[in-house]
This record gives C-alpha cells, structure tokens and sequence, in this order.
C-alpha cells in the first residue's frame, strides 16, 4: 500500500490518518485467536489490570521470547502497515515496540491523555520521527473504549509530562491543567472508531486517550510503535527492557502480503 500525496499532506495537517477495512475478517480471526493464547501467558511481557485482566502485551513481533506470535510477525511486515510507516518516517524503519492493548469488558480502563515522545525522549530518542500503527481486533466504538485524537496537536511539540501509576502500566501524561488548555485551544477530540480491520497510523507527539470499556465484549487492539533507522536511541545507564525498547535496529523489511493467514 502506497500513501497519495493528499494522504501524505493529510497526516502532515493532522498526525493521523484512518484507514477502514484494511485487514479482511479471515486475518482478523486468525489474530483474535493469537490474542486469546497470549493472554493466558505470566509473563513480564504481560500487564494485568488490578482486577486480573490483561491489559497489555509486548513484544508479539519478534522470532523469539515468551509472547512471540507468527501472525503478528507476519502483520508488522505486512506492506499495508510497513511501508505507509516507511514514508510518514522518510526512510527505513524498525520496530520500537508492539503492544496489544486489552481491555476486558467492564473493565477494562482508561489511558490518560498522553504523547507517546514523552516515554520515547527518555529513553534517547533524538528526534519524534516515530510513529505508530493501530489495528482494531473487533469492532470499535466509543462505547468500548475507543482511542481519541486532537486533530493537529502533534504540531504543539514535547508537551510537560507527570508520571502517572495510576492504572495497571504506568506511563507518563499531560497533567489535567495542561491537558484543559490544549482541549480549548485545539479542534474538537476525534472518536477513532470502525469495523475490526480498521487501521489508523499516527504521529508520536499527538496526544491521544481512550476510556474504559463499558460495553460486553473485550476491546483488543494491536499498536506497532516504529522508529526511523537513523532516529535509534542514544540509551542510558538504565534503559528500559528490550521488550518496551527494543535493541532489534535493522530495518524491517516488507514481506507477504498474505502473511498473516499463512502463520495460523
């Protein structure tokens, strides 16, 4: 899959873009079920709520480790995630980091508005050309706790940040008084919703939230974090874990694009 220039243009305006229906039924079941097996996994690469319910899990793209997973190999190499990746990036990609986000029904709870840079600048990443790829593993509305958008607030930089241990993975957010005032001041909040398939690619420094999953069903999403080649991170004395940050810097290549089917 190739980007247009008004599509390229389009996420330049708004740091993300929606593509309905990208991924058919046939590979969206095949990647449900990788789901239902990787939840029953204990691991430090799983995240539970404090009820007991997953909430994320990391690192399902590579060849080895606890929570490796053949479709999801396969999808992040697929040329309808990778290569619209590969041009908002201008150049060769890796991935940063996978991670399923689960949210049982009922359950299931927020994510504060945060930027993504906000963690990634920590962890000596020079620049935000990242940027991540969400696909919906059913059918997604508001309801059951679907992402929000700001339509062109990447374009505000590096936003302050507080750490917030709040829900089952902490992570650092924009404080509530910062977060009122980009609210009054920017467009209103895009509800990202759609049919299990859907794709949406967005820019690492828009601030983005969901809330919780009040509706029946649980909420499982796939987001591929992916970083330019040129843009891997300076690390520290104390990095974080290979599985949130990953050492795997070659750039991906894009293989089949009947990937996903063809590892069930």
């Amino acid at each position: 899959m190739e980007l247009t220039a008004a599509q390229m243009a389009q996420f330049d305006r708004d740091g993300f873009l929606i593509f309905p229906d990208l991924f058919s039924p046939a590979e969206v079941a095949v990647l449900r079920q990788e789901v239902g097996r990787l939840a029953q996994l204990e691991a430090e690469e799983v995240f539970r709520e404090h009820t007991g319910g997953v909430k994320s899990i990391f690192r399902v793209h590579e060849e080895d480790g606890a929570t490796r997973s053949a479709p999801f190999r396969a999808l992040v190499r697929t040329p309808r995630v990778l290569r619209p990746v590969q041009q908002v990036l201008g150049g060769d990609a890796y991935v940063y980091h996978t991670k399923i986000n689960a949210k049982p029904a009922i359950e299931g709870t927020i994510w504060m508005w945060h930027q993504d840079y906000n963690s990634w600048s920590k962890d000596g990443c020079p620049t935000p050309n990242m940027a991540t790829f969400n696909v919906m593993l059913n059918d997604t509305s508001e309801f059951s706790g679907g992402l929000y958008i700001i339509p062109g607030s990447h374009k505000l930089g590096l936003l302050e940040s507080v750490y917030d241990a709040s829900t089952g993975y902490k992570l650092w957010t924009i404080p509530k008084e910062k977060m009122i005032e980009v609210l009054r001041s920017s467009p209103p909040p895009v509800a990202v919703t759609g049919k299990a398939g859907t794709g949406v690619l967005f820019h690492c420094n828009v601030p983005h939230a969901s809330g919780h999953n009040l509706s029946s069903e649980d909420r499982w999403h796939i987001y591929v974090s992916c970083n330019a080649v040129a843009n891997r991170p300076v690390l520290g004395e104390h990095p974080r874990p290979d599985w949130v940050v990953s050492r795997n810097w070659f750039p991906l290549p894009i293989e089949d694009d009947t990937g996903v089917v063809k590892a069930a």
